[in-house]
């Protein structure tokens, strides 16, 4: 009975670890943080003819940066709101 007890245990912890590890936002803020690298050295790296285009507006810049801020947003979110992990269940 007790092996079945470690077992079930055991089983629980690495639900908890997957759980806090597949977080949604971890995902979105780790995706909108790579996005907005790329995008924001797009705009760094902009022509002269890419701004006219835009009416002289950096629009890569702008959006890229604003993805930065939403990303590290979800991640510092992530940090200061763990994931809870799951309750035992109680016993009768």
């Amino acid at each position: 009975m007790s092996d079945y007890r470690n077992d079930v245990e055991v089983l629980e912890a690495k639900s908890a670890a997957a759980a806090r590890l597949f977080d949604i936002r971890r995902i979105i803020g780790a995706l909108f943080v790579v996005y907005g690298i790329i995008v924001t050295i797009a705009g760094i790296t902009a022509s002269d003819a890419d701004l006219k285009k835009a009416q002289d507006i950096n629009i890569n810049l702008r959006t890229g940066l604003g993805m930065l801020v939403l990303g590290l947003f979800f991640l510092i979110w992530l940090k200061l709101r763990p994931t809870a992990p799951p309750t035992p269940p109680t016993e009768r």
